[in-house]
Formats: C-alpha cells, sequence, structure tokens
C-alpha cells in the first residue's frame, strides 16, 4: 500500500475538504492528533483519514451530538417529577401550593410552643423555662389559652410558604439563565443559597404584618384575643408601621435560616444515604423516601434553630413594645439575652422543619401519581 494516495479529510457544510499528496507531512502531522481532537467536549468536526486508492475510511466521522434546549438538570428532574413543563404556571402553582401546606400547617400545629417560647424571650422572669412557661400559661388562660395567634401564624405563614417555594424556583430559573448551563451547574450550590435569600426577602415581607399581631396576642396579656381585635387596635395606635417594623429583624432571622434550611437539607439527606441507609436511594420506595426527609428535616432545623434565634428574640421584644428600633433592643437584650429560649425554639424549629420537608415531599410523590 506503500505509494498509494492518502488524503486527510473532515467535514464541512460543502461536503468534505481533503489534503492533497503533497500535503502528506501537514496530514500526517493532524492524523497523530486526530485521537486528541475525538476526545474533545466543545463539538469540534472529526478529522478522517481516507485512503483514496481503494475508497476506504480508517476512522469515519461519528455524528455529532445534537443539543439540546439550553436547560438546566433542576428542570429536567423537575419535568420528571412533576409531569408538567418546567417554569409553567402549573409548575410555579404546584410549588406553591406546597409551600401553604409545608408552611401554614405547620406553624399553626406549633402554636402552643411558639407561645410559650415568645413569652420566655420577653419575660423571662416570669416564665423561666419552658416546662414552667406551659404550666403558668395554663393556670391564667386555661388550655384554650395555648392556641391564642392561631389565626394570624396560619394566614401570615401561609402566605409565607408560597411567597418561599414559589419565589426560589422563579429566581432558580432567573439566575440559572443569567449565569449559563455550564455555570449554572457548577454553582449549582451557590445558586440554590441565592435563590432561596432572594425568595425569603420577599417571603418575609408577606409574613411581617401576620407575625406582628401573633406576637402582640401572644405576649401582652389583655391586648386582644383574636386577630380582629389586634390589627384595628395595632393601626390606631402606630398606623402602618406597627404591622411592618419588624420586617429587617425578620430577614436577620429568616434568611439564613432558610439558606441553611436548604443546604444543610440536602447535605444530611446524600450522608443518610451514604452511610446509613443501607441501599440506594433509587432502591427505596416512597416510604422510605419520606422518613429520610423527616429525619434530615429534623437535623436541618436544629441548625436553622441556632443560627436564627437572635435575630428571632429581637422580633419577639420588638413587635411587644412600642416605639423601640432593633438595635434598642438588641443591646438591651445582650449577648446572653437574645439566646433565652434558645431549647424551646431547637424542639419548635425542628419539628417544624422535619414536617415541611415531609409534607412539601408528600406532595411531590402525590403528583408523580
Amino acid at each position: 500500500m506503500r505509494g498509494e494516495p492518502f488524503a486527510l479529510c473532515f467535514p464541512s457544510n460543502n461536503g468534505s475538504s481533503c489534503f492533497s499528496p503533497s500535503e502528506l507531512p501537514a496530514a500526517a502531522m493532524f492524523s497523530s492528533i486526530a485521537p486528541l481532537v475525538r476526545l474533545n467536549p466543545f463539538h469540534a468536526p472529526h478529522l478522517q483519514l481516507q485512503q483514496e486508492g481503494l475508497g476506504l475510511r480508517k476512522r469515519p466521522a461519528e455524528p455529532e451530538e445534537v443539543s439540546c434546549p439550553r436547560r438546566s438538570l433542576a428542570a429536567a428532574s423537575a419535568e420528571e417529577e412533576y409531569s408538567c413543563e418546567y417554569g409553567s404556571l402549573k409548575f410555579y402553582a404546584l410549588c406553591g401550593f406546597g409551600g401553604i401546606l409545608s408552611c401554614g400547617l405547620t406553624h399553626t400545629a406549633v402554636v402552643p410552643l411558639d407561645l410559650v417560647k415568645c413569652r420566655i424571650q420577653v419575660d423571662p422572669q416570669k416564665y423561666k423555662s419552658i416546662f414552667n412557661g406551659f404550666s403558668v400559661t395554663v393556670k391564667e388562660d386555661g388550655v384554650r389559652g395555648l392556641a391564642k395567634g392561631w389565626a394570624p401564624t396560619f394566614i401570615g405563614y401561609s402566605m409565607q410558604g408560597l411567597c418561599k417555594f414559589g419565589f426560589y424556583e422563579v429566581f432558580k430559573i432567573l439566575y440559572g439563565n443569567l449565569l449559563g448551563e455550564e455555570n449554572t451547574y457548577l454553582w449549582r450550590t451557590s445558586l440554590y443559597l441565592a435563590a432561596s435569600a432572594s425568595a425569603e426577602f420577599f417571603a418575609d415581607i408577606a409574613l411581617a404584618p401576620m407575625e406582628a399581631a401573633k406576637v402582640r396576642i401572644q405576649t401582652q396579656p389583655g391586648y386582644a384575643n383574636t386577630l380582629r381585635q389586634a390589627a384595628p387596635k395595632m393601626f390606631a395606635e402606630e398606623g402602618i408601621w406597627a404591622f411592618y417594623k419588624g420586617v429587617a429583624p425578620l430577614w436577620m432571622r429568616q434568611i439564613p435560616y432558610t439558606m441553611m434550611k436548604f443546604a444543610c437539607f440536602e447535605r444530611t439527606v446524600e450522608a443518610l444515604y451514604k452511610h446509613v441507609v443501607p441501599k440506594p436511594r433509587s432502591e427505596c420506595s416512597k416510604g422510605e423516601q419520606l422518613v429520610v426527609t423527616f429525619v434530615a428535616g429534623y437535623i436541618a432545623g436544629v441548625f436553622c434553630a441556632i443560627v436564627s434565634h437572635p435575630a428571632d428574640s429581637v422580633v419577639s421584644v420588638l413587635n411587644k413594645e412600642k416605639g423601640s428600633s432593633a438595635m434598642e433592643v438588641l443591646k438591651r437584650l445582650g449577648i446572653k439575652g437574645v439566646w433565652k429560649g434558645l431549647f424551646a425554639r431547637i424542639i419548635m424549629i425542628g419539628t417544624l422543619t422535619a414536617l415541611q420537608w415531609f409534607i412539601y415531599d408528600s406532595v411531590k410523590a402525590i403528583s408523580r401519581g
């Protein structure tokens, strides 16, 4: 076969381009790098070595991959899980509905614990511990007194859940489009943290009015027993500012909480499947996966409570008092004061976070049929 002409060819829009026999040294050089070119992930044209005399090709060109629309891995996952278009109104509605259930129901369920926690924060001399707080509350107000503030809690945290989970998906898509698909994948953890923080910013604006009313009802005996009584009274005393003066401390409390909630939960799930669960996640039933979800959610909730508790103490005191600012309350409480009621809040937030993830994943499981 020596002496027979060779040509180095590569595909082009007009057919193929080949080197003539006089250019064989250059062709030989290119043939030596052809295997490297085939490994190139950036869709470069694959070079071909053709023996003209026999009409044979030693390495036919492989067809180029057909590139899919620029979507993130999260989009593909969402379509598989929800059976609806990622980013569609139906998808956002499903996320928002799951958020309403997961946040509204769970926070309402732990109103008695939340009430005692708030009273420990604003009056630690009277309510010395979680058990003492329950005892004193029942003696003064009866068992029904433990349910004070349930209405603003349900309304406020339902709105917060709607915005938190709904806007989280909105910002995840928005930031993903700004970064591009490749960077979205490489920086996906940072993307999730940024999206959750942005969503919580707006969720707290929706929560603030009801949170202010709830704290007034729970921590000021005789002020009001229901939302219908508290809201007009607050507006008459301080105007609209009464409902939003606690929004900055809410951001300080809820944004770190939400970022920890998502990041710690995901890491804990990975660790449980790697070190505790005896089989891969894909082989677990829906029930088994929900158990893992609950355990991971509770562990994440403990860390959420710790990072957000100082700001929560400021919110409780600020919404109780008239004319105070967040910095004034923080200075007055001091380092020790902002940690009052931490044990009660760990129990409450751990339970809340576990139930929220359990309910949210249950909604996803139901949507999958």
